[in-house]
């Protein structure tokens, strides 16, 4: 072995030796010197400077005690239902309790079915000054095409052709729709 090498090595070994000695002769903290502990309350601790250890009380009686049973389950948040009417007091000296009001005349008309088609784009003819509604039923592949005024599949008629959607009603018109351009 080098004798630089040899140095380098006895000269770490005593630098390591000295740190460990220095470790152990360094004078540790004293009771007056250490900080009290930020967990233990102000009133227990002791003149002497150590803290006074106080237990919480525990009531075991109270873990083994009888506990309210679990009511039956009222509520279901898969079902919608309306809330029921609070309970009349048995005294009958509240409000009078209203009985739920029934819809008068008849029912409402039920709405037409929406249009099955799908707004895919136009076509404008400049000779013409025409545009042309592209739609598609989505059952086949091919297109169906309509202007305005015109009558689509013998149901459906377009009232107007914009530029990202189409206004279309049903041929008594019912039903009048606006069908946004799905560019599919």
């Amino acid at each position: 072995m080098a004798p630089e090498r040899r140095r380098q090595l006895v000269l770490a070994v005593v630098a390591v030796a000295l740190a460990g000695l220095a470790y152990r002769l360094w004078p540790g903290p004293t009771a007056d010197s250490v900080p009290a502990s930020s967990n233990v309350r102000g009133s227990a601790r002791s003149p002497g400077g150590s803290a006074a250890i106080d237990a919480p009380d525990v009531h075991l009686e109270a873990l083994e005690a009888e506990r309210a049973k679990p009511q039956e389950m009222t509520r279901n948040l898969f079902r919608f239902r309306t809330k029921a009417p609070p309970p009349a007091s048995p005294s009958g000296a509240g409000k009078p309790a209203l009985a739920p009001t029934e819809p008068s005349g008849p029912p409402p008309p039920i709405p037409p079915p929406p249009i099955a088609l799908k707004f895919i784009g136009t076509l404008e003819l400049t000779e013409q000054k025409r545009k042309i509604a592209i739609l598609s039923d989505g059952k086949n592949g091919v297109p169906i095409y309509g202007a305005e005024g015109e009558t689509i599949e013998g149901r459906y008629k377009i009232l107007k052709i914009g530029a990202e959607s189409i206004e279309m009603a049903n041929m008594d018109g019912s039903g009048r729709q606006t069908i946004r351009l799905t560019g599919q």
